[in-house]
């Protein structure tokens, strides 16, 4: 299909700076089958719209401080460079967006210490000691590997659980361009930017449905006899960027790793077999869902790595309304939902929702979406 079908019109002021407080105060554009009319309400109201016997399936994944600034060591010269963690390839591995990426040849190093932002040089060659508790000092990497568009494989001088915290520590929060690009990245992102269900450290972006919830919605959709159930999808950077493509037969999905386990898979079986319905509280958890899912619906346990790409025609199999965030214009999750209600239905909502000054993007507004 055409890339630009999935063009819209988005004034620059609907997008969301900062998150509504508190989360579950959002506006929720509920779209339902059909041509019946658009709700506007909040998403506090979801509870409303469950059943005795629905289940909500989460994504837990945690954001990591995925986004690393440094240099370039290329003997005496330094070139400051930035990367964006995307994909844990193993213990001490990565895969990144370097900028700039002409800056990084294969095998050379780059460093990584706190306060890069402020301007602080790594230190010397052999300084930064490893404790037996910790670490310390500066977090260095080589270039193994270059491919396209900025992406680079990095190995790492740590592994497992040191690499982890040093990179919590030098880290920041990845926000999406379109909030980064407007505002400097402070502490109540560390929050702000995390799920109530963040468990499962792994992901460079948010799965921002998510963060619409509180206790107190938690409490009201039990109450409501629906349950909810868990999933793990480490959200990559490239969820979120326009498709450069003019055919989305020519877009390349980025992989993300996607757990389904088998308990919970058979307890969603059984839900869809007594006539409950499948809530996926995100885009994310809809992919992995229907990753998980067979030709006839059946969900099995799910381990691996998942580049699912769901434009209009898609038959989908496990997931009967998803709740989401809005999106950009020509992104595959623009398309993803296109897919989901149909291409001139959500045009319409979309038209709808800006007209009506709902806030669009991470820190936005939900829609509430029933499958076509």
């Amino acid at each position: 299909m055409r890339v630009d079908l999935f063009d819209f019109e988005l004034p620059q002021e609907r997008i969301a700076l900062r998150p509504s407080a508190p989360r579950d105060s959002s506006r929720m554009l509920v779209v339902p089958p059909g041509a019946a009319p658009f709700e506007d309400r909040i998403v506090r109201d979801l509870p409303s719209f469950l059943r005795p016997g629905d289940a909500l399936v989460i994504n837990d994944t945690r954001v990591v401080r995925a986004r690393l600034s440094g240099f370039r060591l290329r003997g005496e010269n330094k070139a400051r460079v930035e990367v964006t963690l995307i994909e844990r390839l193993g213990g001490n591995c990565w895969r990144a967006m370097a900028k700039p990426a002409k800056k990084l040849g294969l095998g050379e190093q780059v460093c990584f210490v706190k306060d890069q932002a402020k301007g602080v040089n790594p230190p010397l060659e052999g300084e930064g000691r490893r404790e037996a508790a910790g670490w310390a000092g500066a977090l260095k990497a080589i270039v193994e590997e270059r491919g396209d568009n900025g992406e680079v494989t990095l190995r790492f001088d740590l592994s497992g659980e040191l690499l982890d915290q040093a990179i919590e520590d030098l880290g920041a929060m990845p926000l999406p361009p379109y909030i980064a690009g407007k505002r400097a990245v402070d502490a109540s992102d560390d929050s702000d930017y995390q799920t109530l269900f963040a468990r499962e450290a792994g992901a460079v972006a948010a799965p921002t449905a998510g963060l619409h919830f509180t206790p107190e919605l938690l409490s009201a959709i039990e109450a409501a006899g629906a349950r909810i159930h868990n999933v793990t999808l480490h959200v990559g950077a490239g969820t979120f960027l326009p498709v450069k493509a003019e055919d989305t037969a020519d877009h390349q999905m980025h992989y993300e790793h996607a757990v389904l386990s088998a308990e919970t898979a058979a307890a969603l079986n059984e839900i869809r077999t007594r006539g409950g319905r499948i809530f996926a509280v995100g885009t994310t958890a809809l992919r992995c869902l229907e990753s998980a899912a067979d030709e006839n619906g059946e969900l099995k346990a799910y381990s691996a790595r998942t580049n699912i790409f769901i434009t209009p025609g898609y038959k989908f199999r496990a997931v009967d309304v998803l709740l989401t965030n809005f999106h950009l214009p020509r992104s595959t999750l623009f398309m993803l939902v296109c897919a989901f209600c149909g291409v001139d239905r959500m045009k319409a909502a979309y038209a709808h929702a800006i007209a009506q000054g709902y806030r669009f993007y991470s820190y936005g507004d939900a829609s509430l979406l029933y499958r076509a």
